[in-house]
């Protein structure tokens, strides 16, 4: 029993470490790629996306470091249900979501592409180097092919974008600091989240699979929760699809390969229902924003509704 509660505060102290040192990085990155003359839409496309999607890299590199594999990917895979079924199923719920063409036309059939890779690759329960290696290139390949894209965006959705990501006037040294900050605060948050996480399932006779698909996966996404609420509150729905889509592009591609080349990953605890569950879930995102390109409150209603039956199913599992 003590090591179940132990585990528990480990697991909320570390989470509130990942949040802090998220937001810390996000804010501070932000403002250094838009000082540094980024494109605004690059830098809400990645440094913003890919940044709240810093807690799932410190878990999940942690985990593969520590040999936990059901950590790593469940942390993945949960963490894109997570965003795709509760997050944008509740900013849905608040505001209906208005959707850019280029999200439906480039960035969300990337992520449904990346998703189906790691459906593939972890048929066997494991991810190798070379397979960890393949996703980080392609993830270098779909920056390039931003970076191209965003040289097209027209200056109206640029000053949009700067309006939501004003360019503080504050010393570089401090937006460095900002950094350095955010990332230990990472690092630290993500190793006792990690342990707090391996205890409390051991204490509770949980899978850490499990533990890692709910718990884990919702506590690392809340960056992203915090992000596409304010922006869907802000109307300005393409921000809160766009972040989600970009972060579930670098859960698999970034983190997933990152952690690969780390440290092969064996996951055993992954069933490949969860993973179906995953691609599922981004094949369903299209068809929904598709329509008016816009996602309306019913089908929010809907997501959530899924979100929740996987949870219950999975909670279920043996």
């Amino acid at each position: 029993m003590e090591s179940t509660w132990l585990g528990l505060g480990q697991l909320l102290a570390g989470g509130l470490l990942l949040y802090g040192g998220g937001e810390v990085l996000v804010r501070s990155a932000a403002q250094l790629g838009l000082r540094f003359g980024m494109s605004p839409l690059v830098v809400g496309l990645t440094v913003v996306a890919f940044g709240t999607s810093s807690p799932e890299l410190a878990v999940s590199v942690g985990a593969a470091l520590r040999g936990s594999g059901d950590v790593a990917v469940g942390n993945i895979v949960g963490s894109n249900i997570c965003n795709i079924a509760l997050i944008l199923g509740l900013c849905a719920c608040i505001r209906p979501l208005h959707v850019h063409m280029q999200l439906l036309r480039f960035d969300v059939p990337v992520a449904i592409a990346a998703a189906g890779a790691a459906v593939i690759l972890l048929a066997d329960g494991a991810l190798g180097r070379l397979e960890g290696l393949v996703f980080v290139v392609t993830l270098i390949v779909y920056v390039a092919r931003l970076l191209v894209l965003a040289r097209r965006e027209p200056e109206l959705v640029n000053a949009e974008f700067a309006a939501e990501q004003p360019a503080l006037e504050r010393p570089l040294a401090w937006l460095a600091g900002g950094l350095v900050i955010g990332l230990a605060l990472l690092v630290v948050g993500g190793d006792w989240f990690v342990a707090g996480a391996s205890d409390l399932a051991r204490g509770l006779g949980i899978g850490e699979a499990t533990i890692a698909l709910t718990i884990v996966a919702v506590g690392t996404s809340t960056p992203e929760l915090a992000t596409s609420l304010i922006a869907a509150l802000r109307r300005h729905g393409d921000m809160a699809v766009g972040n989600i889509v970009g972060s579930n592009i670098f859960n698999v591609l970034g983190i997933l390969g990152t952690a690969a080349l780390v440290r092969p990953v064996v996951a055993p605890g992954i069933l490949a229902s969860d993973l179906s569950v995953m691609l599922a879930i981004s094949l369903l995102l299209l068809p929904l924003a598709w329509t008016d390109r816009r996602i309306v409150r019913w089908e929010g209603a809907v997501l959530l509704g899924l979100y929740s039956a996987y949870i219950a199913v999975r909670a279920a599992s043996p």
